[in-house]
């Protein structure tokens, strides 16, 4: 088994025990990749609930191995009508109505583990059109952090939606007149 077939598996199980755990009517599933047919995404997720009605393409890069980057051109496919991967599920994407991720998984060699990111689709669209060849290391650790427990995930969709990372800790300025007088 190849490793984003196991991110795969992993992620979807980790789905399922927490739709469980939380009572909530969805599921959670791996589309099975066939030899002349392209697949849209990786992993589905429906539900009635809009934050987990979503579409996962996963991918999993070595970065023990010298892996700095992931590439569009590399790690993505091209089908044969000429038409890319991320341009094939965004409009899969808008025409679904599901919210979209890329997880990343790193690959950090051996006694070093595994950690893996959720970037917004829009996201890695923006970067993708901006004619940029890649999202690096830093850039695809700026997203939020799929944590671990144990070798399952911790899913939390809300935290996911957040563009980055820091956004957290910025605490909205008070208004500097909010219509109350020292009188």
């Amino acid at each position: 088994m190849d490793f984003v077939t196991e991110f795969e598996r992993v992620l979807v199980n980790s789905f399922n025990a927490y739709i469980e755990e939380k009572g909530i009517r969805a599921i959670s599933y791996r589309l099975k990749q066939h030899r002349f047919t392209s697949q849209f995404l990786d992993v589905l997720v429906d539900s009635l609930d809009p934050d987990l009605y979503m579409g996962i393409e996963c991918k999993s890069i070595s970065v023990d191995k010298g892996a700095t980057a992931l590439y569009f051109s590399q790690h993505f496919t091209v089908d044969k009508k000429g038409i890319h991967q991320i341009d094939r599920i965004s409009d899969y994407l808008n025409r679904s109505g599901r919210r979209g991720f890329l997880a990343v998984e790193l690959r950090l060699g051996a006694g070093h583990g595994r950690e893996a990111h959720m970037v917004p689709w829009e996201d890695l669209e923006k970067s993708y059109n901006s004619e940029s060849p890649k999202l690096t290391l830093q850039e695809i650790r700026n997203f939020p952090e799929i944590r671990r427990d144990g070798k399952d995930y911790i899913i939390n969709p809300k935290e996911w939606g957040r563009k980055s990372r820091w956004e957290k800790d910025i605490k909205p300025k008070p208004a500097e007149n909010s219509g109350e007088t020292d009188d």
